[in-house]
């Protein structure tokens, strides 16, 4: 698989999208939004390994992981204390998080809407690539989240893995990913919350699948 485009971080580590040029829809997958949750680095670097990836009727294009200086750091948040998945530019950016966890410093939203490259990075590989579903890799509450409509693909998910599906996280998430993919253009948006309590290596064969189903 080819890096198809990259940027650096502030702290000097590299942010890479995989894909192939071929004809068929763009699915984009995405891990490690927040850098003390590596699921979705593993999960997709092994799966590449593997060339699952291969004779596929639609692309898959990967981002391992969008938050590297957070996965140095072991932190929620970018190397600029901002949780990415709160700094998209929709229309409720910057509303209140505070209900969100115990420490609101690990949601704050940025000093302003899609202030920090990597959500300008996911922004533009968006509007370049223009793709037909998204899978987000979080963890650690074991449902299998929507936005926009992605109720079916949903489901076809939570078949797999057995995870419940739900519609809402369960606190408010505004400047959100899914807010800004799902809700405001539409397109079906999943945030798969991943079991962080089992070795990771446990989840490969679900999530493996996953991608397979996604890719036909």
């Amino acid at each position: 698989m080819n890096i198809l485009q990259s940027t650096t971080t502030k702290l000097g580590n590299r942010i890479n999208l995989f894909g192939q040029k071929q004809n068929g829809e763009n699915i984009l997958i995405i891990g490690v939004f927040h850098g003390d949750e590596p699921q979705g680095q593993h999960l997709i670097d092994k799966y590449l390994s593997s060339k699952h990836y291969l004779q596929t009727k639609n692309n898959l294009l990967f981002i391992p992981c969008l938050n590297p200086d957070g996965l140095q750091n072991k932190t929620r948040t970018n190397a600029n204390g901002v949780d990415l998945n709160r700094n998209f530019p929709t229309k409720n950016w910057g509303g209140d998080t505070s209900s969100a966890g115990d420490n609101p410093q690990d949601y704050y939203g940025g000093k302003s809407a899609a202030s920090e490259l990597e959500t300008q990075f996911v922004t533009d590989i968006i509007e370049k690539y223009k793709p037909k579903i998204i899978l987000t890799l979080h963890a650690p509450y074991k449902i299998v989240n929507y936005d926009g409509p992605a109720k079916d693909i949903a489901k076809k998910i939570s078949n797999i893995i057995g995870y419940p599906v739900e519609a809402s996280i369960g606190y408010p998430t505004p400047g959100s990913f899914g807010t800004y993919c799902g809700v405001e253009r539409n397109i079906p948006t999943i945030t798969l919350e991943l079991d962080e309590k089992i070795p990771v290596a446990q989840l490969e064969q679900p999530v493996f699948e996953i991608f397979d189903m996604l890719k036909n």
